[in-house]
């Protein structure tokens, strides 16, 4: 070797540093692989205790104490309070380095469980002035419980993690009141992206129909906008036996709600992008002998370019002037926009894909089809590069045509999951902070 030249010996220089770098992120790749399944009791205890306790958006008090006890009892800076009832820890690793981020959503939703389940929810209150039952219909007390999880493992390997990492625990995933601004866009209003600022950031949802020990995702457009809109139809009340005296708002809104659906049959280009537009709510009168003076429907709308949302508000408002104004009535078009696509940065993706290969194995991680459902993460990743998948939650072997789906009060998810989730988060993490 004495009459090696000086870049041979700078290049045999940075394979060992290579080397070394690849030996020691695999060391902590098998580290944080034995300690994720080694949390996986604690992990199914918050899960049902929180499964068991579910509260609703911007109401996740009791949810939010959990979190910060327990994240203090790991030496983890903590603020409360953030986007209303949100909990922020922060990890500093043994070196510097960037910061990257991982979110859980923390609300339940208004559900009355049918599970059976020993520790099903029989929470109970009151939700737009409804009596309502409260469950965890979606998973987010699995996501709270994983991340949970990932905090303790990555607080274990923290010396060896050259950066920062963000725990974000979100209220209000699945909406605000009308009106109101919470979520994931008001915790982004209020900072949460910043100090430290986030380089990067990660998240994952338990999903009921693909199988435990796979990983799901898509580079670019994986889940949908999502807006609300209201239709109110006034026209003039009058005694059900004599209509000819009216100006039926209930008949007129019927007409609008069928017509509705030719937005997307008939308008939008099917063959470029998906969309949809449902409408969940009909309100109108208060007796089957009165025809009211007005009536109002909602709905939502679902689309994954912005151009595609657009074409949809113009067309909502356009139709339901129509129509009201062919029967004497008028309509007042409200639209809402809710969350925009979630958007898996392609650079990011890319480059998180081995992790994610090494960590469920290559054949467990699969490419999809874009999401009609809709994930306000995509605030988060209006303003920061980011990633979203899906984790398995059915049990192998079942017929997904048999489980319940999420939103839905049988929903259930294989508690065997959680290992590979904990794993997911942590690796992403630590990895992302680790390549140069």
């Amino acid at each position: 070797m004495k009459h090696a030249t000086p870049l041979l010996l700078a290049a045999l220089g940075l394979g060992l540093t290579t080397s070394a770098a690849h030996a020691q992120n695999a060391a902590l790749t098998a580290r944080i692989t034995t300690l994720a399944a080694a949390e996986q009791a604690k992990v199914v205890a918050w899960r049902r205790d929180l499964h068991e306790h579910p509260e609703l958006g911007n109401e996740e008090t009791r949810t939010a104490q959990l979190i910060a006890a327990q994240l203090k009892s790991l030496g983890l800076e903590v603020h409360t309070g953030v986007g209303r009832t949100g909990v922020v820890g922060i990890l500093r690793g043994g070196k510097p380095g960037r910061v990257v981020a991982l979110r859980a959503d923390m609300d339940g939703l208004p559900i009355t469980e049918t599970t059976g389940l020993a520790f099903a929810s029989t929470v109970k209150t009151t939700y737009l002035g409804q009596p309502v039952g409260v469950m965890h219909a979606c998973g987010h007390d699995t996501h709270v419980a994983m991340l949970l999880g990932a905090a303790e493992v990555l607080s274990q390997v923290k010396k060896d993690l050259p950066g920062t990492v963000k725990f974000i625990f979100q209220p209000a995933e699945e909406g605000s009141l009308p009106g109101t601004v919470g979520g994931a866009k008001l915790m982004v209003q209020e900072g949460v992206l910043e100090n430290p600022k986030v380089d990067a950031i990660f998240g994952l949802h338990i999903w009921a129909t693909a199988p435990v020990g796979q990983l799901q995702y898509r580079p670019r457009g994986e889940m949908a906008s999502s807006d609300r809109f209201t239709v109110k139809v006034i026209g003039k009340g009058s005694h059900g036996a004599k209509p000819w005296s009216s100006v039926d708002p209930v008949v007129t809104a019927a007409e609008i709600i069928t017509a509705l659906q030719t937005i997307v049959s008939r308008q939008v280009d099917l063959t470029q992008d998906a969309a949809v537009v449902t409408v969940g709510t009909v309100q109108a009168g208060v007796r089957y002998n009165i025809i009211p003076p007005d009536a109002t429907i909602s709905g939502t709308i679902r689309a994954f370019s912005p151009k595609t949302q657009e074409q949809i508000w113009a067309a909502i408002k356009r139709t339901a002037n129509g129509i009201a104004a062919a029967n004497g009535a008028t309509a007042e078009v409200g639209i809402e926009p809710y969350v925009p696509v979630t958007y898996n940065d392609p650079a990011l993706t890319a480059r998180m894909l081995p992790t994610m290969q090494r960590t469920a194995g290559a054949s467990n991680v699969v490419e999809i089809k874009a999401v009609t459902g809709a994930e306000d993460f995509a605030c988060y990743q209006e303003k920061v590069p980011g990633l979203f998948i899906f984790l398995g939650g059915m049990t192998p072997g079942t017929d997904p045509g048999t489980v319940a789906d999420h939103h839905t009060a049988g929903f259930k998810v294989d508690e065997s999951a959680f290992p590979l989730g904990v794993k997911t988060l942590a690796t992403l993490a630590a990895d992302y902070l680790s390549q140069k």
